[in-house]
């Protein structure tokens, strides 16, 4: 099987190493692109000095799906993994990749171990849809699925694989969780994604869930009920002495313009993309997305 593997990474040149010897010794011969974002940290010079990067991108935006994207379209191979910078394949992870998709899966995705975010979420069922959701930090698509994607949807700042879960659903793509097919954090120095606010949390929800299945009484009540229970938690927090009162109004106050702002942003897209994929703001919708490219292929 030839395998392609995408690094997106942003200030993350230590954890982005052990990312990269970690491939170089349980995944050999596969072509492991990265792409940089405007990293301030010598990711560039420490990517361009190592033998075992095939091609790295340096992009200008700090969103991770336009990151994914210049990944995806850098990948020569027909299978495409992405792996965040700073996460480490374990010895098993390839071989539980190819018995996922000999299995006949589409899009195979694993555990981030120790993390929250790798317990496996039930299949989901949404307005009569089942969704299995992809990990982003470990995930591996066929060509086919990336292409029927259009690749990430980049409006969105947070949510991304989470979107495209939904939309492999809708166009009837078998997504299969691979236990095996596990990550696991690194720890050191601080460095990668910026803090996710409140705001946009509730903006990508929104979006996501009104751009995929259209403003329906059941997209509305799923939605204020996850800020329903947010609220709460708070609540209690403030009750318990461990927050404050302006503090809580403040975090609802942005979750509900957050939701209103993504509804619209939603039905925007909707409108805009009425096939299946439901992407207008995907790879083929920009041609600018890379700053330049080293390719020693």
């Amino acid at each position: 099987m030839e395998l392609s593997v995408v690094v997106p990474t942003l200030n993350g040149r230590d954890q982005l190493g052990g990312c990269l010897d970690a491939l170089t010794e349980h995944v050999p011969g596969a072509e492991v692109v990265v792409v940089n974002g405007p990293s301030a940290d010598g990711t560039t010079g420490m990517v361009s000095e190592r033998g075992d990067v095939d091609t790295l991108v340096e992009i200008a935006d700090r969103n991770v799906n336009a990151a994914r994207n210049a990944g995806l379209e850098a990948a020569a191979s027909d299978t495409i993994a992405l792996l965040r910078f700073d996460r480490v394949v374990d010895d098993g992870w390839l071989d539980a990749v190819q018995g996922g998709l000999a299995g006949g899966a589409d899009v195979v995705t694993g555990p981030t171990r120790t993390t929250l975010e790798g317990i496996q979420e039930p299949a989901r069922s949404i307005a009569g849809r089942s969704v299995t959701f992809c990990n982003g930090e470990n995930v591996v698509f066929s060509r086919n699925a990336v292409e029927a994607l259009d690749g990430f949807d980049e409006y969105l700042e947070v949510g991304g694989s989470r979107d495209a879960s939904h939309r492999l659903a809708g166009m009837d793509f078998d997504v299969e969780w691979v236990p095996e097919m596990s990550v696991h954090s690194q720890y050191g120095a601080d460095g990668g994604e910026l803090d996710t606010d409140r705001r946009a949390r509730y903006r990508s929800l929104a979006y996501q869930l009104v751009k995929n299945y259209g403003l329906r009484p059941s997209v509305v009540v799923r939605s204020l009920r996850d800020a329903a229970t947010d609220a709460v938690g708070a609540a209690r927090a403030v009750l318990d002495g461990e927050g404050q009162f302006t503090s809580w109004f403040g975090h609802g106050r942005a979750a509900m313009a957050g939701l209103a702002v993504g509804a619209k942003d939603g039905l925007g897209a909707r409108r805009r993309d009425r096939s299946r994929r439901r992407n207008p703001n995907g790879i083929s919708a920009r041609a600018d997305r890379v700053v330049q490219r080293y390719d020693w292929r």
